[in-house]
């Protein structure tokens, strides 16, 4: 019996290791997002009454926790982007990301025809600049036949993982970003060096040329088996958008390799 118990305990166990994780709704994510608003609305806040860009990046990750925003969570975001309530108190910076965060995240269920090909010229070409950014990266931009749908999550990442190819370890998700981020990423170190500030003044040139004229930047992590060596590889992906969604470029940078 006591075999038998046992038995029965560590299958149970196992049970429990296979079953998936819970899939978040809004059930769970509105009263978390609900709650890390109001403490980021707090004296004793880093912001105090006013919430700051990293405290709402903190709220709204509250419907990623599973990897994606449904329609639900969706459709509760979209009256939360027009409502005084929660617009009061949070700084231009915040309300950007919202903003931002809520446009990319639409919740649908099939990407748009984005056409993503090669641009003339290598990266070091296009960046006017050679070295360890230019020799890490790859370059390609595109567009959405008009009317036939937007550059949102599903669209950015679905295209990006067919276009670039790889076998990728973990989902590539998109999240907003601004310039100071995207500096700072394409300024650090490559799997072939630390760039050159000739290089990554081409790059946010290139790439400004897009995302200036709707302001829209995008930036997600990638790791693959196969990119770049014959083990695992990893870096980043940059995607700009055009004012009226339909114009992308993207710049993927391999930060190491095995």
């Amino acid at each position: 019996m006591k075999s038998a118990s046992l038995l029965s305990t560590l299958l149970g166990g196992l049970a429990l290791l296979a079953a998936p994780a819970a899939k978040a709704d809004l059930a769970t994510s509105k009263p978390l997002f609900e709650s890390r608003v109001a403490s980021a609305r707090t004296a004793s806040s880093l912001g105090g009454a006013t919430v700051l860009r990293q405290e709402l990046i903190t709220a709204l990750d509250a419907f990623i926790v599973d990897g994606e925003v449904d329609a639900q969570e969706a459709s509760y975001l979209a009256t939360k982007v027009s409502s005084p309530t929660l617009l009061t108190g949070l700084e231009a910076a915040a309300k950007k990301y919202l903003f931002d965060f809520h446009e990319l995240n639409d919740a649908a269920d099939y990407e748009a025809p984005l056409s993503l090909d090669p641009v003339s010229g290598t990266p070091a070409q296009v960046f006017g600049a050679s070295g360890p950014l230019a020799s890490s990266s790859r370059i390609k931009e595109g567009s959405i036949p008009e009317g036939a749908g937007v550059a949102n999550q599903v669209t950015l990442t679905n295209v990006y993982t067919w276009v670039f190819g790889g076998s990728y370890d973990r989902p590539t998700r998109f999240e907003p970003a601004n310039v100071e981020e995207l500096t700072a990423r394409l300024q650090a170190r490559t799997a072939y060096g630390t760039p050159s500030t000739a290089e990554v003044n081409g790059a946010l040139a290139w790439l400004a040329r897009s995302h200036n004229t709707g302001n829209r930047i995008y930036v997600a992590d990638w790791r693959s088996e196969g990119r770049g060596g014959p083990g695992e590889s990893a870096g980043f992906v940059v995607a700009v958008v055009s004012a009226d969604r339909g114009f992308v470029r993207m710049l993927e940078v391999l930060t190491w390799a095995e």
